[in-house]
């Protein structure tokens, strides 16, 4: 991962630079960092920071000391599926937690400082290469690499997971935010003051009494409304029609669902979902005459149609069509590899006819409680 750089000599829970597996696109290797090998210091007692913190100047080593406090190493990480297990017995205990003392509000800002200051001193004069070498164009990979392994602790149901995998993310604000100060750009604090700013002025009904806003659907008009003065306030020669704030780097499904839902602001759309089932059965006779004819070039286009409005179907639904495919994709992980350890198996899924395969996919539906007669093995 991206955070992991070394500092120094190895230390327990660094990374380094190797070859992994990632797992949100499933066998495809990808060079990134991996976690050095858990070399357990000497002494059994905690590496820990003194009381005077970890605020390193120019030309200073951060300061430990031995003693009995269960700390991590500033860069370290728990091993999530160790942790997760170990806490699972804990979690039908868990309360909600209070609102923060303004003690545990120093506390937060003592840590967020701290944070801040490790990145800066990463990137500093005297700091890791690695880290020094990197630019906003480079780092991309790893912020999208780091938002899915959010959502995959969010879909595994995995807390202590999520925890450290939000930090991970929030290092990514913490890297752009660092190399920004140092072109010149903005600072960390405009982001904070910018977000701030934006959350009071798009929630009128919260911060200034506004009235006739009681619903959610209400808030979401309001806040298109409020999001469309502040674009005829801007001045960006670059934006001249609705779509061009839909932002081409977005996943394409995402950018789809979008894309619709801009044109809908202005009442191009559907009024329901029925209408779009015609819509996508039209699309799937213009595919079909594509592939009659062999012209590959219109098959690409009309499968994207077909895609295109599968996504706007998801979108007049209320289902998100990311969601819905990393659904799917878990689905049919989860059956394939019942069907590789099928009890009845007599041969490798390779030397089965396609009629055995389809046998043991409705299977494996069976078990599943499904009706294997209604669906279709892909």
């Amino acid at each position: 991962m991206l955070s992991r750089a070394r500092m120094g000599a190895p230390q327990r829970g660094q990374w380094e630079l190797g070859v992994t597996i990632d797992r949100c696109a499933g066998r495809r290797a990808m060079q990134t960092l991996r976690k050095l090998p858990n070399i357990r210091p000497a002494s059994r007692a905690a590496v820990t920071t003194t009381q005077t913190g970890m605020k390193a100047t120019k030309g200073t080593q951060p300061q430990y000391t031995q003693g009995t406090s269960n700390l991590q190493h500033p860069m370290g990480r728990s091993n999530r599926k160790m942790w997760s297990m170990t806490q699972t017995s804990h979690r039908s205990n868990r309360r909600p937690i209070p609102p923060s003392s303004q003690t545990e509000q120093d506390s937060l800002q003592q840590a967020f400082t701290r944070a801040i200051e490790i990145m800066a001193r990463l990137r500093g004069p005297g700091g890791c290469p690695w880290d020094r070498e990197q630019t906003f164009d480079s780092i991309r990979r790893y912020t999208l690499e780091e938002t899915y392994e959010v959502l995959d602790a969010i879909e595994h149901k995995d807390w202590p997971g999520l925890k450290d995998e939000l930090g991970d993310l929030f290092l990514q604000v913490l890297f752009y935010a660092e190399m920004a100060r140092e072109a010149g750009y903005f600072t960390l604090q405009d982001v904070m003051d910018s977000l701030s700013e934006k959350l009071i002025r798009r929630h009128p009904h919260v911060f200034a009494n506004r009235e006739g806003v009681e619903t959610s659907a209400q808030v979401v008009a309001n806040w298109e409304e409020i999001k469309k003065s502040e674009r005829a306030e801007s001045v960006n020669p670059k934006e001249t029609s609705l779509l061009d704030a839909v932002p081409r780097a977005l996943p394409a499904l995402m950018e789809a669902g979008k894309l619709g839902s801009k044109a809908a602001t202005i009442g191009f759309d559907w009024e329901s979902a029925e209408p779009v089932f015609d819509k996508l059965q039209e699309e799937l006779n213009e595919l079909r005459e594509a592939i009659a004819k062999d012209r590959r070039d219109q098959q690409e286009e009309e499968l994207g149609d077909v895609l295109f409005t599968v996504v706007n179907l998801a979108r007049k639904l209320g289902v998100q069509s990311e969601f819905a495919l990393r659904g799917s994709n878990a689905k049919f992980r989860r059956r394939f590899a019942a069907m590789e350890r099928f009890d009845t198996m007599a041969a490798p899924l390779a030397q089965l006819a396609p009629e055995e395969l389809e046998k043991l996919w409705d299977g494996v539906k069976a078990r599943e409680g499904k009706d294997p007669a209604g669906e279709q093995p892909r």
